[in-house]
């Protein structure tokens, strides 16, 4: 049976997953994307050919992935009503993902075809109408729920979540976007799969009983 699946979603050790003040400058959070060196350092090994834990968990992202969901925080900086539609995402013309993307927006724009096999669809529907929606167009094929943390949470909140990769870095943050507030009930149900360490990050997998 298909899956939703979250992968490399990196937080730090008191919990943070985006740093304050995201924009255009910083597309993170102030301070956050140095958070995510782990990550930048295992996809150039991994064009490399090289392996290592990081690799594998970097690898493991693209298993048998049909369609993505995210949240507007992931595709852009702005925020309220689109002031055109001139934004195409952080990713230049042929985005990394080459299936469909559903963006949460309370915002809808037409949908976006780009190089590469990825269209993003921008909605305001149900996250039960989107993972649907998500799972007819990836075909039998698992799909991906990217960031940010309030679209997870959603997720998580309406028991949705099958597989949670967190990729805990050692650095204390203090201030942004945590991961686990307000979810209630939301973590119920979980167990931990894997608990492994690289230098960089510990890789916690959690399953859905």
């Amino acid at each position: 049976m298909p899956k939703l699946r979250v992968h490399n979603l990196t937080v730090s050790l008191d919990g943070f997953a985006a740093g304050p003040n995201q924009c255009l400058e910083h597309p993170l959070g102030e301070g956050f994307e140095s958070m995510h060196t782990w990550m930048f350092a295992a996809m150039r090994d991994h064009e490399a050919g090289k392996s290592g834990t990081d690799v594998d968990y970097v690898e493991r992202a693209e298993e048998n992935i049909g369609a993505t969901i995210m949240g507007r925080n992931m595709f852009g900086p702005y925020r309220g009503p689109w002031q055109d539609e001139s934004w195409r995402g952080w990713w230049g013309d042929n985005p990394p993902y080459h299936n469909d993307v559903f963006v949460h927006t309370h915002h809808p724009r037409p949908s976006l075809t780009m190089e590469g096999g990825t269209s993003f669809h921008f909605t305001d529907e149900p996250v039960t109408t989107v993972l649907e929606r998500a799972f007819e167009a990836a075909a039998g094929r698992d799909v991906r729920l990217g960031g940010g943390a309030a679209t997870v949470q959603q997720y998580l909140r309406a028991g949705l979540v099958d597989e949670l990769h967190l990729a805990i870095v050692p650095r204390l943050v203090g201030r942004g976007e945590r991961l686990f507030d307000h979810l209630g009930d939301g973590v119920d149900g979980y167990r931990v799969a894997e608990l492994v360490s690289s230098p960089a990050a510990t890789h916690a997998r959690l399953l859905r009983r």
